[in-house]
């Protein structure tokens, strides 16, 4: 076998790093808008930031469909994902009940992704979205549940009318995807129930 044809390895204690990032991903989306890193952080694969691939090494299987740009689908992301999460990629965002895109392209849209349906709004998609950075971009006011008062982010490589889409997202509670935003180690959650507002 080709050296290139190698799939980097996963985790190396898979029920410690496993919890860890379980725990770090539902520290972010618990309390929006806080800075969360993942413990024990992994090799990723080309396309892919430690935390996004360790979020999805964490929470994807076989029964989680995955959607990837292109670009990821046929690379090294997409075969690391099959051969460890055992997960169908998928080449368009309807049906996937996880996706990663990058923040910085103007395509999919967040309105193109599952939203779940009334009986069960929990059915819907969980959207991470590599950024450039976390802190350094303009900045955005956060408000709603797991958020005392209101929260200040400023990610960075974000398309623009980005804002805009979360907070059509949001409007449709009790449906609407959750985001993660992720870049390096660190992850930032932004539930459906976070409120957005702009600054100017």
């Amino acid at each position: 076998m080709q050296t290139e044809n190698l799939i980097a390895a996963g985790f190396t204690d898979p029920v410690f790093q496993s919890q860890a990032a379980f725990r770090a991903v539902l520290a972010a989306l618990s309390e929006p808008g806080t800075l969360q890193r993942v413990s024990g952080a992994i090799l990723p694969p080309d396309g892919l930031c430690a935390a996004t691939a360790t979020a999805l090494l964490t929470l994807a299987d076989y029964e989680t469909p995955i959607f990837l740009p292109q670009q990821l689908r046929d690379g090294p992301a997409g075969a690391w994902l099959r051969f460890h999460c055992g997960a169908a990629i998928l080449d368009a965002p309807a049906g996937a009940v996880f996706a990663v895109i990058d923040g910085a392209s103007a395509t999919p849209p967040l309105a193109a992704f599952d939203h779940g349906h009334d009986q069960f709004p929990d059915r819907s998609a969980t959207v991470l979205v590599q950024c450039a950075a976390l802190t350094g971009g303009g900045s955005v006011t956060l408000s709603g549940p797991g958020i005392a008062g209101s929260r200040s982010i400023a990610p960075q490589g974000l398309r623009p009318g980005f804002w805009a889409e979360v907070a059509a997202n949001a409007e449709l509670y009790p449906l609407g995807v959750d985001l993660i935003l992720s870049c390096g180690d660190a992850l930032i959650g932004l539930p459906r129930t976070t409120q957005i507002e702009e600054m100017a």
